[in-house]
């Protein structure tokens, strides 16, 4: 018996790291390479990595579209460092607090030659983890020799690129009657991924039939708008919205998935929120920031659905992709229950960009 770690394990380790500003080491046939996360660099760790050969700084190719900096790569582009680049340089080129304050920085010069798998892989790790998708990378002939000699964790490419790419698998750990105000006959499940990451949750409102379609809401961890009460987003209302028609049914189950800010973490979404106050909207903050639309894994609903018996739902959404990816997943959607509450006048914009740009029926 081994009480060693997987290798699914170390992915967890190594987002963990990254985010303390550690390096860690991506292996791969032929060698790897060492890794950084660009917002987490202090100028010894740069040093050092410099040091262990020529780094390049991974940005994806919306933040390179930000920075004029060509994308060879596809979906992301591989910025050559200056000689004389500090650490506080490689966080403001992944940063775009600063955009409008200096837009004459660079020219960025892009590496165009030999693969990007390592590059891609740190993104991905950065993105796991909730920073910024950017990363130091400095391939190395021996990764896994070097992480062993420096007390690294090191982690396969081939791993990495599984562990993003596959849905992760969720374990119903414990559940619990909690009396909800509105709903007091409610109980609350704890499922916890094998990956490391972040728990989840699902609430049974009331008396859920799993032998009919269940009355179901796919509900994104919003802290500004669940907890503080946000006029800037719809969440808040929403979430109490679904669960009212739970009760008048008789019963329902909310998913909350713990996905801020679709998905960049509360970080990143403030981050967002900043740009949008410079007078860009929800789409184009994310953008600037590096990461897509919407970074949010729906899998994770219907997984959880799995894991609790319910294979047919009334979705309760205002989007259509959460519609198709529950029936990618084998989940019955039988009907779109439309969830249109919480307009007012702070978050009208944002509304209307949701509808425009990302396709919610509003």
């Amino acid at each position: 018996m081994s009480f060693g770690p997987t290798t699914i394990e170390y992915v967890a380790r190594a987002r963990a790291d990254l985010r303390m500003g550690l390096p860690i080491a991506i292996t791969a046939p032929g060698g790897g390479a060492l890794v950084l996360a660009a917002e987490a660099v202090d100028e010894a760790r740069l040093a050092a990595l410099r040091g262990e050969g020529p780094a390049v700084l991974a940005v994806t190719a919306w933040r390179a579209e930000t920075l004029k900096a060509r994308a060879y790569d596809g979906n992301l582009a591989r910025l050559i460092l200056p000689d004389a680049a500090t650490a506080a340089w490689v966080r403001d080129a992944a940063d775009p607090a600063n955009d409008l304050s200096t837009p004459l920085r660079g020219p960025f010069l892009s590496e165009r030659d030999g693969p990007a798998a390592l590059h891609r892989a740190a993104i991905l790790l950065a993105k796991s983890a909730h920073l910024l998708p950017a990363a130091l990378v400095a391939p190395v002939g021996d990764a896994a020799g070097i992480a062993a000699a420096h007390g690294l964790t090191a982690v396969p490419l081939s791993v990495v690129e599984q562990a993003i790419a596959e849905p992760t698998a969720l374990q119903d750990i414990v559940a619990g009657r909690v009396p909800i105000a509105g709903a007091e006959g409610s109980r609350v499940h704890v499922l916890r991924p094998g990956d490391g990451g972040e728990e989840h949750y699902a609430i049974e409102v009331g008396r859920v039939d799993r032998s009919r379609p269940v009355l179901t809401r796919l509900h994104s961890a919003c802290f500004t708008g669940d907890v503080l009460g946000s006029l800037k987003c719809d969440c808040g209302p929403q979430l109490h919205a679904a669960v009212a028609a739970m009760v008048a049914e008789g019963g329902g189950v909310l998913l909350y998935l713990n996905q801020e800010g679709r998905g960049i973490g509360l970080a990143n979404k403030m981050r967002a929120y900043s740009l949008q106050d410079q007078g860009f909207d929800t789409v184009e903050a994310n953008h600037r920031l590096g990461f897509e639309d919407d970074e949010r894994d729906f899998r994770l609903g219907a997984a959880i659905l799995t894991e609790l018996g319910i294979a047919s739902v009334r979705l309760m959404t205002n989007n259509p992709a959460k519609v198709a990816m529950l029936e990618n997943c084998a989940i019955t959607v039988v009907e779109r229950v439309p969830l249109a509450v919480g307009l007012n006048p702070l978050n009208e914009k944002y509304l209307d960009v949701k509808a425009k740009k990302s396709g919610h029926i509003l």
